[in-house]
């Protein structure tokens, strides 16, 4: 089970208890671990980028960049983890649904050898319906920001 508060210290959740929590798996479950989980307010993801990832063989052979995309995917299984936490919900089969992605911004490219932090905070989250702002972050700079909006559904409504 996930890290236990202790006198008021943050959540985490290492790659087993992440599998618990959300239903992606290789090659698409895109977050190493997840630190610093303030629960239903902010989490700390890390995606430890290395070259053996299946996206590097097209995007580009000879000169390798972690698609955007796959940058906001993993800010979305950052904040699906929180969510998870902050609803008590670990192994209930929870699946994620993108609603909306806004304000994504691109601003340096994510190499192979790079450790990239996912900070994800709630803007609101009521019920279902959750909406948060994300950055990547490689050696302090910040590589991406999106806002976006997602809905836990449970296993009963997929």
């Amino acid at each position: 089970m996930a890290e236990a508060e202790i006198d008021g210290a943050l959540k985490s959740a290492d790659i087993q208890e992440i599998k618990r929590m959300i239903p992606h798996r290789y090659p698409f479950l895109l977050i190493d671990r997840v630190r610093e989980i303030d629960l239903n307010k902010s989490a700390v993801g890390i995606k430890n980028v290395t070259i053996n990832e299946p996206h590097f063989q097209g995007h580009f052979p000879e000169h390798p960049i972690m698609p955007g995309v796959t940058i906001v995917e993993a800010m979305a299984q950052t904040a699906a983890v929180l969510v998870v936490m902050t609803l008590d919900m670990i192994d209930n089969d929870m699946v994620v649904y993108f609603l909306s992605i806004d304000k994504c911004k691109f601003r340096h490219p994510v190499t192979p050898g790079d450790q990239l932090e996912l900070h994800v905070k709630v803007i609101r989250g009521r019920g279902k319906l959750w909406r948060f702002s994300g950055e990547g972050i490689v050696d302090g700079k910040v590589v991406a920001e999106a806002e976006f909006t997602a809905m836990m559904v449970p296993p009963e409504d997929q």
